[in-house]
């Protein structure tokens, strides 16, 4: 595909604007101006409380895609005859399953935004607000308290609560069929363990009883862990088909749980097993999803007592790497070695321009905000189909979600970022219209096509971190 950049930065006069070419080709219209942003980051983080489950949703918030409290019985701990209180948490994605590994990627990006971005609003609208508690944080504790309630008594954590099968396309509270509270697995408790640990460093000043039950909470599932670790990671039971979350590989987990209790407690110990790992042969990946999150251990490493050397190393050979493969791309945008979009292509771009700022917190370099704006404007639409994949925002802007909700509803609910471009073609529909396209315009704006065009938690919540990051809040 060929390409070219333009710089409007010399435009000083607000307004709407389009490209227009000699041969007659017109570009979509664009706002040039000092709010150019309006109600999204609002909208973006509003998502994570329309997600909400077990709770009545405030029609005054949610508007049409309020309803009343969901998925409020209690779950059966599979392969047992013993039943669980699992109610709260966020709804992951366009199904309504609740998975602890993508939900602990979900809150540590709201606590970086919280931390690093330093955003402490008390007034972005949720029912929280006003209370004198960041809304960011209260998000995240909606969140939290119901990972506390996935923690078993030997500090091992269920790794999600589902049904066995994927709802029909129903509302939330039309789900009704037995929830399973499926097996502990290591992902999960070395997830866990990190952000409760976390959480009782940030919320000590709003809430110390809170904040000592999340580092109790934290140091039991850790020593679950650490004689745990010749355990696998997870796979569903064979008569489960809801979302897998397969992950078995762990020591990166186990490297983030370390940090964080060595953060939040100070102990030496845990920062010699942080140490062991990094060190050691033992295979490790390094990233920021949910089933890679090395870099979230490596970066609260530096940033609470420098590191390693390796640590410092892993960290800003992959900075580094970015800003290369960055450079390399037509549209500024970090593209994989093999120049392929994977599956939820939108969260790796997302969190390659949160990679940049964290990078940027460590060693302040003007390209690292550079090219995480880039990021930015490629979620936002300067991309090859020229979609703002935010729903709800952009002159092109998806109206099909794969998200049970708007598909009821027939509209899209605001603020969702979208899976994008996926140049496996892995759903029918995919396959069936996609074929033969370029694989960065490998993307259908299709309630069928779940693989472009589904949501998650985890995929706005980099957004949020990489908008506040780059001051567009407003």
């Amino acid at each position: 595909m060929f390409c070219k950049q333009a710089d409007f930065s010399s435009v000083k006069d607000a307004g709407t604007y389009k490209i227009k070419t000699d041969d007659g080709e017109e570009s979509a219209e664009f706002k040039i101006g000092d709010d150019i942003y309006g109600d999204l980051y609002k909208d973006v983080v509003l998502m994570l409380y329309n997600q909400r489950c077990g709770v009545e949703l405030d029609s005054s918030i949610a508007g049409e895609f309020a309803h009343p409290a969901c998925h409020t019985g209690e779950a059966v701990v599979y392969g047992t005859d013993k039943k669980i209180d699992v109610t709260g948490g966020w709804h992951d994605a366009g199904d309504y399953g609740r998975y602890v590994v993508s939900g602990a990627k979900t809150v540590q990006d709201l606590f970086m935004t919280y931390e690093d971005n330093e955003y402490k609003a008390d007034d972005i609208g949720i029912p929280e607000s006003g209370n004198g508690v960041p809304d960011i944080l209260d998000e995240a504790r909606y969140e939290l308290d119901w990972m506390l309630k996935m923690q078993d008594d030997n500090g091992g954590v269920y790794h999600k609560v589902t049904c066995d099968v994927f709802p029909e396309t129903v509302m939330p509270e039309k789900e009704t069929a037995q929830l399973i509270a499926c097996p502990i697995s290591n992902t999960a408790t070395g997830d866990f363990t990190a952000v409760m640990a976390k959480a009782s460093v940030l919320y000590k000043e709003y809430d110390a009883d809170f904040a000592a039950k999340c580092l109790e909470a934290s140091k039991k599932a850790y020593e679950y862990l650490s004689g745990n670790m010749d355990a696998h990671g997870f796979s569903n039971p064979d008569d489960i088909v809801t979302g897998e979350y397969p992950d078995t590989i762990f020591r990166d987990e186990a490297i983030w749980a370390a940090v964080e209790l060595y953060a939040a407690t100070g102990d030496d110990s845990y920062k010699k097993a942080v140490d062991a790992i990094i060190e050691g042969d033992d295979i490790v990946n390094y990233g920021l999803g949910w089933a890679d999150v090395g870099y979230y251990a490596l970066y609260d490493y530096i940033k609470y007592d420098g590191g390693s050397a390796k640590a410092n190393e892993l960290f800003f050979n992959e900075v580094d790497k970015t800003v290369e493969q960055i450079k390399d791309n037509g549209f500024g945008v970090w593209v994989s070695p093999t120049k392929t979009f994977a599956w939820g292509s939108n969260m790796n771009i997302a969190n390659k321009g949160m990679l940049l700022l964290m990078a940027n917190k460590l060693k302040p370099d003007a390209d690292y905000v550079k090219y995480a704006s880039y990021q930015r404007d490629y979620l936002l639409g300067r991309n090859a189909v020229g979609y703002c994949y935010v729903t709800g925002f952009g002159t092109r802007t998806p109206l099909h979600p794969h998200h049970r909700p708007s598909q009821v509803l027939d509209v899209a609910m605001p603020g969702m970022l979208v899976g994008g471009a996926d140049s496996n073609l892995e759903d029918p529909y995919a396959k069936a219209v996609l074929l033969g396209k370029a694989p960065e315009s490998r993307y259908a704006d299709n309630a069928q096509s779940f693989s472009c065009n589904e949501i998650t938690i985890y995929w706005n919540s980099p957004l949020i971190y990489l908008l506040s990051g780059l001051g567009n809040t407003k």
